[in-house]
């Protein structure tokens, strides 16, 4: 991918910044997406994926952060949209220094992008990430945080399908 297709790409999904992250000691191979904080701080969540090329993972992370833009909205949230990916297969990059690394990247955007869970992480991974940045949500209850979101976003789901089909 070029220059000039990246910034096209930008135009088109309407971002405001992309983060690319890389670091050989851990593996990590991470974009973040930050696509509006008009109304706040971007929320979105991280989520480990094989992509099978850079390509695939920015268009990816890029219409996934612009969702998040909508669904704050919608939500009424003071928060904008925003989502990272890390490139590879969890089963085998997945460290607690892979997931520190991010969390330290997360903290060099000073708040501007809050992390959570999403596909393959999970709040053990979130711990990892906030012992780098504070600006990170979907920690374990033990922490004081809501623990795993996967029931709430399983209802959430439900509940749209639900009001197509019975409106």
């Amino acid at each position: 991918m070029e220059n000039q297709e990246i910034f096209s790409l930008l135009a088109t999904y309407d971002h405001e910044q992309i983060v690319f992250c890389n670091d050989n000691a851990t593996g990590l191979k991470a974009i973040i997406a930050i696509h509006n904080t008009v109304l706040g701080p971007g929320l979105g969540g991280t989520r480990v994926w094989n992509y099978k090329n850079d390509a695939e993972a920015i268009n990816d992370v890029m219409r996934l952060s612009r969702g998040m833009t909508y669904k704050a909205a919608i939500s009424g949230l003071n928060l904008g949209g925003a989502k990272a990916v890390i490139i590879g297969d969890a089963t085998k990059i997945k460290t607690e220094a892979l997931m520190r690394k991010f969390g330290r990247f997360v903290e060099n955007l000073n708040g501007k992008y809050i992390t959570a869970e999403d596909v393959n992480t999970t709040t053990k991974d979130m711990e990892y990430v906030n012992m780098e940045t504070d600006h990170v949500v979907g920690l374990p209850e033990s922490m004081g945080g809501g623990g795993d979101p996967s029931p709430v976003t399983a209802y959430g789901v439900y509940m749209g399908i639900k009001s197509i089909f019975f409106f």
